[in-house]
Formats: C-alpha cells, structure tokens, sequence
C-alpha cells in the first residue's frame, strides 16, 4: 500500500484538532474513517505517529517528522488544484529581463481595463524562454531568437538598439555611438538571455567579448569600468541605475520583440495579450 494524500490529511486534522472526534468533525468523516486512516499511514511507514490517551492526542518524535512532511505535502497538492481550477482567471507573462520596457505599466493598466476577470502577473526568469518552458509563466517576451518546435510566437514589435556604460565614462558626454565604437571597447554580454551577438560586425572588427551572468551581474561589470555592453531601449526604461548610461547606437540594426506561448497548450487570453502589446509598440 502506498501513502495517499488522505492518509496525510487526517494525520495533520487529528494533530491540529487534538482528538479523533473533532477531527472527524473537520474533516466530514466518521471518527473510525479517520482512525483506520491513520492507522494504515503508521502500517506503511513502519512507526507510531502518534500517542494516543483518553484525553489527547500528541505526535511521536517520528510523527513530529513526518507531520512537517505532510504539511508541505498538503499545501502542494492544494496548490495544484487551485490553479488548475483558476488557471484561466489568471495570465503569467514572463521576461527574462525588462518585460515590456516602456510599455509595462501601460500594458497593465489596459490590460485590467480590458480583462478584469484576468489577473495579469509579471514573472522574471532568466531563461531563454522566460520562464515559458519551464512552467513558470503562461506566455513570454522575448528578444532573443528561440529555436524550440513546442513553441509558437509572434512579433509585437521593435525596439532600437543602446550601449550601455559607466557615467564616468568619456563617452557617456556623447549623444549616440557607432557599431565600430563600441568594437573599440569590451563588450559585456549575457550569452544565456542577451541579444547582442558578434554578427553584428564584420569578422575583422569585432570587440573583445566578457561574458556576464544576469542583468545585476551585467550592469555592475558596466558600472565598475569593465566594459560596455549593448541592449534594447526597454533595458534602458526598466533599469535606470546610478553610475550607469544609455546612449543610442544609431547604425545597429533594431531588436524584434516576440510574445511566445506553448504551440499545443496555448493560454485562452494570448491573442488578446499579443494584440494588446502590438497596439502599444505601433503606437496606438
């Protein structure tokens, strides 16, 4: 026989209650329901879980141990099924590093003017995919090119490429730079999440490359003088840091912006996120 979740549920009801009666009146059942429930839990793992008198029940040393398993057991499975039940009330957008840049909280405010039955949720996660593949989020902002069959996407939009560098830097007086300044320096990139890839220069005149870990990690390296590092406007909207400045790259080639969701398990509310999010990104 294997531990069942009712097993659980009526060790934690007999503790929390104090007695297998109040338990039985918690949980709905009859006392001998939840007696042979907690006997057949303490069968199968082989220890007394409980100490039992005619006044008051109290866990065993092993029952102390087993009842925090059980607890965290329980919460899970409630978890589970909560969201299973709600899932649709509720959209998970993820982003690897600056959501919809400067279009966030716009995006937030319509969105709850246009679904209020929806409760949108924010969710970082530094993943290629946002999160998307690992069951974090429901559907994701990209920048960075995804090669994965289980997913299907769309552009929203564009957005200009930014060097990012240190305020004391002699280039931050500068209005915008070049590809072939920035090939001068040491270039800081995030080769897990980033959007910056040495195709951008020619193979003669490419930078000298550091790789960095996440955006903090990105923009300390920047701030402390190692390097600069290239970025789409949203990262200079969402991560304004003392120390640290954007400045335009005029001849780089602009970042396309894709929403990604799963291809067979698509979320009810994705095509009203991407329609959303391409109207804000044109302008509208």
């Amino acid at each position: 026989m294997d531990v069942e979740l009712r097993h659980l549920r009526c060790l934690v009801a007999v503790v929390d209650a104090g007695t297998f009666t109040d338990a039985a009146l918690d949980l709905g059942l009859s006392q001998a329901a939840v007696s042979r429930n907690v006997a057949a839990l303490e069968r199968i793992l082989g220890v007394r879980l409980l100490h039992r008198t005619s006044r008051e029940v109290a866990p065993t040393t092993a029952g102390v141990q087993v009842l925090a398993r059980a607890r965290h057991l329980l919460a899970g499975a409630d978890d589970l099924v909560r969201e299973a039940v709600s899932g649709h009330t509720r959209l998970r957008m993820g982003h690897a590093w600056s959501a919809m840049g400067r279009h966030t909280a716009r995006f937030q405010r319509r969105w709850a003017e246009r679904y209020p039955d929806i409760d949108l949720q924010l969710v970082r996660a530094n993943a290629p995919t946002g999160g998307l593949v690992e069951g974090l989020c429901d559907i994701a902002v990209v920048r960075a090119p995804v090669d994965d069959r289980r997913l299907e996407g769309a552009v929203v939009g564009h957005e200009r490429r930014y060097c990012a560098l240190a305020a004391d830097d002699p280039w931050a007086r500068r209005r915008s730079l070049t590809l072939a300044h920035v090939a001068e320096r040491v270039l800081l990139v995030d080769r897990r999440t980033g959007t910056t890839t040495l195709d951008l220069w020619p193979q003669d005149r490419r930078p000298e490359v550091e790789h960095t870990g996440d955006i903090d990690d990105w923009l300390s390296a920047i701030t402390a003088g190692r390097g600069v590092g290239m970025t789409p406007e949203s990262t200079a909207t969402q991560y304004r840091r003392d120390g640290v400045v954007f400045r335009l790259v005029r001849d780089a080639p602009s970042v396309p912006v894709r929403l990604l969701w799963r291809r067979h398990d698509p979320h009810p509310a994705t095509h009203g996120a991407v329609a959303l999010l391409t109207e804000l990104y044109r302008g509208r």
